[in-house]
């Protein structure tokens, strides 16, 4: 009777030859590409980020955790591995967002690709040890040969099979080709939903409250300007800020604009899908005034004539805050 092997024994043997099996390598190499693809500063804005970092969330941690548990090729057969991969993988990611909520990093991106990578990586490790333990004809491993000669014998036999059969498979393979290309255009390219603009203003806390409304001639009140952009483009924003004076007919129930002087004009470039958020400061130098206005225009801005009411109406998006201008002694 053999003597039993020292646990570490087997962990030297596993890793010490350097021999990494060829399907948690795969994983691994995935994972590195991955990782490149969402941080390097051209990678980061390519489709490769999507393709890359989909396996990561939908198969590799899952695939890993099954080669751990399931290390002999007799202990589960491909279809199970592979289902099962998908299912533990769509699992365990949110399981890890779900831990990450309850520490002081939060779900964030770099938290959750930290996580997911350290989980894949030691899962991996951990289904190479396994499999070392075991003979080596008892060791799972994928037959990336053996699939590839099945498939190059599928689509194009050597034996002397009809030009019409020859002809089928080619159409096959093409059909697929395309299929697949189809499925990854979709994913990578989503269909544009409705083109907006987002324009705010926030007090001094930069929350929706606290606004100034009760404002002294020649000292400077403070807010924030808001403007997100969900163009599906970059936009070049100009904002400009007036100080208008309204009156209000309760007859009529009407407000006529009796005078509008510009504050501020001001440009703001904004990439598609980021929020820009720009501090403001201003000053009125009259009590004449009861409103302040802000106008945002894309990139079409009209003339100086276009003034008053035609210049509001004319605005991308406008908003106005009511407020009180007196001096200190009055």
């Amino acid at each position: 009777m053999e003597p039993a092997q020292h646990p570490y024994d087997t962990l030297a043997a596993a890793f010490a030859n350097g021999k990494i099996p060829r399907d948690l390598l795969a994983c691994e190499l995935w994972l590195l590409c991955a990782i490149f693809s969402i941080y390097l500063p051209v990678l980061n804005e390519s489709a490769l980020r999507i393709i890359f970092g989909m396996p990561i969330v939908l198969f590799i941690p899952g695939y890993a955790l099954i080669a751990a548990l399931f290390p002999a090729a007799e202990d589960i057969d491909g279809i199970e591995r592979v289902a099962l991969s998908f299912g533990l993988s769509i699992a365990i990611v949110p399981l890890a967002g779900l831990a990450l909520n309850y520490t002081p990093w939060g779900i964030r991106l770099d938290p959750i690709i930290t996580c997911l990578a350290i989980l894949t990586v030691g899962l991996c490790f951990a289904a190479q040890y396994r499999r070392a333990r075991l003979p080596l004809k008892e060791q799972f491993s994928v037959p990336f040969r053996k699939i590839l000669q099945e498939v190059k014998d599928e689509f194009f036999p050597k034996n002397d099979s009809s030009r019409t059969d020859r002809i089928l498979s080619l159409i096959l393979l093409i059909a697929i080709i395309a299929a697949v290309g189809t499925t990854v255009y979709v994913i990578v390219v989503p269909k544009e939903g409705e083109k907006f603009t987002e324009f705010f203003i926030l007090g001094e806390k930069q929350k929706a409250a606290d606004y100034p409304a009760r404002l002294v001639p020649g000292v400077n009140s403070s807010l924030f300007i808001g403007i997100g952009n969900h163009e599906y483009r970059q936009v070049n924003y100009t904002v400009e800020t007036y100080l208008l004076q309204m009156t209000f007919n309760e007859t009529t129930n009407t407000s006529t604009l009796v005078s509008m002087n510009l504050l501020n004009r001001f440009t703001v470039p904004v990439a598609h899908n980021e929020t820009a958020i720009t501090p403001y400061s201003f000053a009125p130098e009259t009590t004449d005034v009861n409103r302040l206005e802000f106008l945002l225009f894309n990139e079409t801005v009209p003339d100086d004539r276009v003034r008053g009411m035609d210049r509001i109406n004319e605005s991308y998006r406008d908003l106005h805050l009511w407020i009180t201008v007196r001096s200190l002694t009055g």
